[in-house]
């Protein structure tokens, strides 16, 4: 079993991994596997689930009609075996709010609502951080490098570009902690880098 070195920043434990890794999307290569594969919806923060609710409407023409059914069966958000809030899921694979473009490419309803500026929410912030999870406890997060074989081409376009993953996912970090948060982070890397 692999262990990294973990840093302190304000009230979160970081990987190092997410700066010495390096990760680029490859949805030519993967078609967005990480949407329609695993066990388990999107993780969702509790304040999430009320955004859900509220622009489902907005969204729901955007979705496939067995996303829709998940989600008038299920709900636009629920509570795993675990009590963790998550989104759900087409029977027990893809999100329910998975569509599908020309090339079979896996995309967000919720994402191609907000692009085309339906919405002011872009996705849940779990799923903008990938291949970043955060797991909160009391006194921190946990903020980690999440290594999953279905993005081996991800990590192969990312060494080939030189982007660690930390750069690759600037936009989620800062909406999930702020500007100050990263700036510091970026110091961090920047030392590291210099070592």
């Amino acid at each position: 079993m692999y262990f990294c070195c973990m840093f302190q920043l304000d009230k979160t434990i970081v990987s190092e991994d997410i700066l010495t890794k390096e990760f680029v999307c490859n949805l030519s290569a993967c078609k967005g596997a990480c949407c329609i594969d695993g066990d388990a919806g999107a993780p969702l923060e509790k304040e999430e689930t009320k955004i859900l609710e509220e622009i489902y409407p907005k969204v729901k023409p955007f979705l496939r009609k067995e996303g829709v059914d998940a989600i008038e069966k299920q709900g636009t958000w629920i509570t795993s075996d675990f009590g963790e809030l998550e989104t759900p899921l087409i029977d027990h694979a893809d999100c329910a709010y998975v569509i599908f473009d020309e090339n079979n490419t896996a995309l967000c309803a919720i994402e191609e609502a907000y692009n085309q500026g339906i919405i002011d929410w872009k996705k849940p912030v779990s799923c903008h951080l990938y291949p970043i999870r955060v797991k909160s406890y009391s006194e921190f997060a946990a903020v980690n490098y999440h290594k999953w074989e279905i993005c081996d081409d991800a990590c192969a376009l990312g060494k080939e570009l030189q982007v660690p993953v930390y750069k690759f996912v600037k936009q989620a970090l800062i909406r999930k902690f702020g500007e100050d948060w990263y700036a510091e982070l970026e110091k961090i890397a920047e030392k590291s880098i210099t070592k």
